[in-house]
Order: structure tokens, then C-alpha cells, then sequence
């Protein structure tokens, strides 16, 4: 019989070999890890900014039969800047063939709270920001901090790498995702020598490509130098140059003695100067908007609030429900003049429908102050239809944002159905989520129409209806008050003609009620 073989040894210089193996296997992941660094310039697989930002919507088509002619967008996109042609001479002859190109951008942000995916989602939705702005992005970065540096936001160390970064990819424009205090812009821009906006002058900039009425473009100028103001600087003695005072034999003379107005303070001057003439022309505009209000009141039509997250699908949806024909673009802020369409719920009752500027996290103060008259048209609706993103990343911090506003114009207690739009594109397990935590749901595609007919059914349950029920008997001769009717103010029961008039079984609001009284028959 033979001995068996000792097997301390062998086992042991396995476990060796295994153990080694889950130490590289280890450090190999760890490696990859270290790799997924908070710069995002890397390979395309792992750079959040590849491609399309993730903010703009990916559906295959932009427009449907119901979106109408979009005359407005073809007038748009009529002049677009041109990519990868630069506005320096190589040579002086091509003077006459200059092209202009598309600003270079590097993003930055903090991330200080919530999750990783956050900080990413936000970063993603400046990159959309900014190439609707009309920019192309290069690179992004987000630095782990718990509160921006006082001097220069980011810190000192991480200004000189986006400096590195800035200058390893040619980038005119640094874009920072929140808003700057003046000083902070300043010292960044002497670090990484290129131009620094923040979030807040990014979205200013939007409203003043896309605003187009004469209220519109007085409101986004005003939020402009509202924003300006306390950001003007001077540039040397050009700035702080005085306009009194004398030395020696020079100087202005009798009556220019003194410390007079800097530069700086001249501007300013006329800043406020101008801020005060655009908040009078806002209040000579406002009349006009009450004045439409009160006759939407006075005739007691209902009136529903499309609103939402920008680039949520409002438009589209308005043109689904009305063939409205408003201007559809997969761009953040594409429509900012309000529109107001007439509808009718399937029983016959009419109401209004208004399409409403978009929103967006951190929605700049100076532009919700400035459109306040275009955002009472929510809080002046008997209902809101909240249209919500159900395909964006993060639909819950869109309506949390949208809310947010609510709050800020006085709608937060103004019934709400929440529209869950692009179903066609959106995750079902995203959608079963939102679908748990709000109950009053709709789900809709308002490109393919899923969902549209029931949409219009909430609608017509949720809007106020007459509620005054009257029996009537209405001479053939007063066709004027059966005319009447058939408004918005009444709901028509039951009609009978009879050799003696028309017997009306209908409901009618209080308004109205005292006007018909005369033709009741139990009155």
C-alpha cells in the first residue's frame, strides 16, 4: 500500500497562485476606477458629453403633421454659425472669406450635494444649455468640494488644471454650472486666461437669441443688465477717469471743479436709467395681458396652464391638442412669448389652453422677476397640466424645479395633472416610479398621441363647469339667448322644441344665472 503524497505544499502554492490572481484582479479594477476620474475629456465610452447631451431629447423625429408648417423655425435656422473655421488671418487676403465660428467651451461644476449621477446630469444639462446657445462643447469637469472656494469657485489647484485643459483643447469660453459672485469671475479669468460666464449669463443669453415680441425682448434685457449691474467693471484708468476737477492750469474750469462721475459710475448711471425706462414699457405692456385676462374672467372661460421643464415637450403638446402650429425644436428654451389657443372639451365646453416659458433648475432670479407678468398666466389657471420629461435622466428633480417656480408666482395650490410625455422613448421602469409617487398621472407621447384622448378626459372632469342647473323655456323670437347657450358659460342637458319655444335642460354659472332667470319655469 502505498504512502500518500504530502499535500501541504501544493495546496499551499495554490492558494498563492489564487490569492495573486484576486490581487491583480483587485488593482486591475481599482486601475478603472481611477481612471472614471471627475474629468470627463476622456474616452468616449466613459465621457459624459459625448455626443448629444443627454438633456436634449433623442426621438428620431423632431416634428409631426400637428406641428404645422414651423415657418418659424425654417426662419431660425435660416443663418447658423458655421463649425471648425476660425476668425484669425493666416493671411491678409483672406480678409473677404472670414467665417464665423462656434464658441469653444469647456464646462466646471462643484458637486457639493445629492449623488454623482447628479452632479453628471447637471453638467450634462449646461452642455445642452450651451449648444443651444450655439457653442460646441469640448470638455467638462466636476470637482468633489463641500462649498466653492471664496477666491476662485473651484480652488486654487483645480483653476490651474482647467487651465491645462482649456489650453490642451483650444477653448475660448469657460463655463461654470452656478452662478459667480463678480470677484470670483474675475480671479478665475486671470488664472485661466480665457473667458468665465456662469450658468445664470448662459440662460440670459438663450432668452435674448430666442425672444421675439417687443414684451419678450424688454423682459430679457431688463433680467440682462439687472444681472449686469453689479458685475460692471472697469479696465484701468479708462474706467475711473474723472470728469471734474484741475491741476495746475488744466482741468475744465469754473463750475467742473470737484470729484465729478467716474466712468464706472457714469455707465451705471445710465444703466439704471435704462432699467427704469424697460420696467415702465413692461407696465404700459401689462394693460393689454390684464385686459384679456379680465375678458377670459368676465366671460368665465376655464383656463388650463401648459408648464413644465424646458425642452419637456409643451409646444408639441399644444399643437397636439389644438394645432396650434407653435415652434417645435429639440433646443432648451425654444418658445418664451406665451400662446394662448382656444379648445373645446368633448361635451362642448370651451376653455383655453396657454403654453408657458419653460423652466429650469436654478432658474436665474433676474428672469423670474422679469417675466412675472408672462408666469401669472400659471397662477392665474384653473389648472395646470405640468408636462414632465418621462425619458430624461432625472424627471424628479425636474418637477421638484418646476415646483420650485410654482411657488415663487403663487400656483403651488392650483390643481395639477402631471403629464408624463415621450412615453415612445422613456423607460417603463422610470415610468412606473414617477407613476407611484404622483397619482394624478397622465401618460402621453405627444409625438405618435398616445395618451391625448385620455389627457382630454382629465381635463374636461378637472376644469370648473357651471353648476347652476335651470329648466328653461325660451321663446323661438330670442334666439339670442339659445345662441348664448351654447357658450362656454352653459352646459346644455337636454333640448326639446316645442310649438310654444325651445325647453332647455342646462347648467349654467352664477354669472349667467340672473340674465336667464325670466325664461325658468319653476322660476
Amino acid at each position: 500500500m502505498t504512502n500518500p503524497q504530502p499535500s501541504g505544499p501544493q495546496d499551499s502554492d495554490m492558494d498563492e497562485a489564487q490569492l495573486q490572481a484576486a490581487i491583480e484582479r483587485i488593482l486591475a479594477s481599482d486601475a478603472a476606477t481611477a481612471s472614471k476620474s471627475t474629468h470627463f475629456g476622456a474616452p468616449e465610452e466613459e465621457n459624459i458629453l459625448a455626443g448629444r447631451a443627454q438633456a436634449l431629447s433623442k426621438q428620431a423625429g423632431e416634428h409631426t403633421s400637428f406641428d404645422g408648417d414651423q415657418e418659424e423655425l425654417d426662419a431660425r435656422r435660416g443663418l447658423r454659425r458655421a463649425a471648425s473655421l476660425s476668425t484669425e488671418l493666416e493671411d491678409v487676403t483672406e480678409v473677404e472669406n472670414r467665417q464665423l465660428r462656434l464658441e469653444r467651451v469647456v464646462l466646471a461644476g462643484i458637486w457639493n450635494e445629492g449623488t454623482a449621477e447628479d452632479a453628471e446630469n447637471s453638467l450634462r444639462e449646461l452642455a445642452a444649455l450651451a449648444e443651444t446657445a450655439g457653442s460646441e462643447v469640448l470638455d467638462g469637469m466636476v470637482q468633489r468640494r463641500a462649498k466653492p472656494d471664496a477666491a476662485t469657485y473651484l480652488g486654487s489647484g483645480k483653476a490651474v488644471e482647467l487651465r491645462e485643459i482649456v489650453a490642451a483643447t483650444g477653448a475660448d469660453t469657460v463655463i461654470i454650472d452656478s452662478e459667480l459672485a463678480p470677484s470670483q469671475r474675475r480671479a478665475l479669468e486671470d488664472v485661466v486666461k480665457v473667458k468665465v460666464i456662469d450658468r445664470t449669463a448662459l440662460i440670459l443669453d438663450i432668452f435674448a437669441q430666442h425672444a421675439k415680441s417687443h414684451e419678450g425682448r424688454a423682459q430679457v434685457e431688463l433680467a440682462q443688465l439687472e444681472y449686469l449691474l453689479p458685475r460692471l467693471r472697469g479696465w484701468g484708468e479708462s474706467m475711473s477717469r474723472q470728469a471734474g476737477g484741475r491741476v495746475g492750469t488744466a482741468g475744465g474750469g469754473i463750475g467742473s471743479r470737484g470729484p465729478g462721475e467716474t466712468k464706472i459710475e457714469l455707465d451705471r448711471r445710465r444703466i439704471r436709467d435704462r432699467m427704469a425706462k424697460l420696467r415702465k414699457e413692461i407696465k404700459g405692456m401689462l394693460p393689454a395681458r390684464e385686459a384679456k385676462r379680465a375678458n377670459r374672467k368676465r366671460n368665465a372661460v376655464p383656463s388650463v396652464a401648459i408648464a413644465g421643464y424646458t425642452n419637456a415637450g409643451k409646444s408639441s403638446l399644444l399643437n397636439r391638442l389644438t394645432h396650434a402650429g407653435v415652434l417645435v425644436e429639440n433646443a432648451l428654451f425654444a418658445t418664451l412669448d406665451p400662446t394662448v389657443r382656444q379648445a373645446e372639451t368633448s361635451d362642448g365646453l370651451t376653455y383655453t389652453l396657454v403654453d408657458t416659458v419653460g423652466f429650469v433648475k436654478s432658474l436665474p432670479t433676474q428672469l423670474v422677476e422679469a417675466f412675472r407678468s408672462t408666469l401669472e398666466e400659471v397662477a392665474d389657471a384653473n389648472l395646470i397640466l405640468h408636462v414632465v420629461d418621462a425619458a430624461h435622466p432625472d424627471p424628479e428633480g425636474q418637477i421638484q424645479a418646476v415646483r420650485e417656480v410654482f411657488n415663487d408666482v403663487n400656483a403651488r395650490g392650483i390643481p395639477e395633472i402631471i403629464v408624463l410625455n415621450k412615453a415612445d422613448v422613456a423607460d417603463p421602469f422610470v415610468v412606473e416610479r414617477l407613476r407611484q409617487h404622483e397619482p394624478n398621472h397622465v401618460i402621453v407621447s405627444a409625438r405618435t398621441g398616445e395618451g391625448i384622448e385620455e389627457l382630454l378626459a382629465k381635463i374636461s372632469a378637472a376644469i370648473p363647469r357651471p353648476d347652476v342647473q335651470l329648466e328653461l323655456m325660451i321663446p323661438y323670437d330670442r334666439g339670442d339667448v339659445v345662441n348664448k347657450l351654447h357658450g362656454a358659460e352653459a352646459e346644455i342637458l337636454a333640448v326639446e322644441h316645442t310649438e310654444t319655444g325651445t325647453r332647455m335642460m342646462v347648467k349654467v354659472r352664477e354669472s349667467m344665472a340672473a340674465e336667464v332667470e325670466q325664461f325658468s319655469i319653476h322660476g
